[in-house]
């Protein structure tokens, strides 16, 4: 549950910073072609820092993610090649085929 909370908080961050970055010119306070203002200024740096910071963020917890899911599937791997005794079961496969 704290996971998908902070992925979710993540995410609304990313875009929150994407919208700073795209206010001035879909709100229209920044005119076309004009110097740039303060205002546009600020929120591009602002809002470029926060989805930048955001997107950070998620991409080192999907890749813990990932390296936890492969950790647990190398083990699960692992146990399934024992036998039930729980030595090595034999890498040798006998074949399906009676030799004729």
């Amino acid at each position: 549950m704290k996971a998908k909370l902070g992925v979710s908080a993540l995410v609304l961050l990313f875009l929150g910073g994407l919208w700073l970055v795209a206010a001035p010119f879909a709100v229209g306070y920044q005119g076309r072609g004009a110097a740039y203002v303060d205002a546009t200024i600020n929120d591009l740096w602002l809002g470029g820092s926060i989805a930048a910071v955001a997107f950070v963020a998620l991409v080192i917890y999907a890749a813990d993610a990932l390296r936890e899911l492969a950790h647990r599937g190398v083990l699960i791997a692992e146990h399934r090649s024992e036998g039930r005794d729980g030595r090595p079961r034999s890498a040798a496969v006998p074949s399906r085929h009676a030799d004729s």
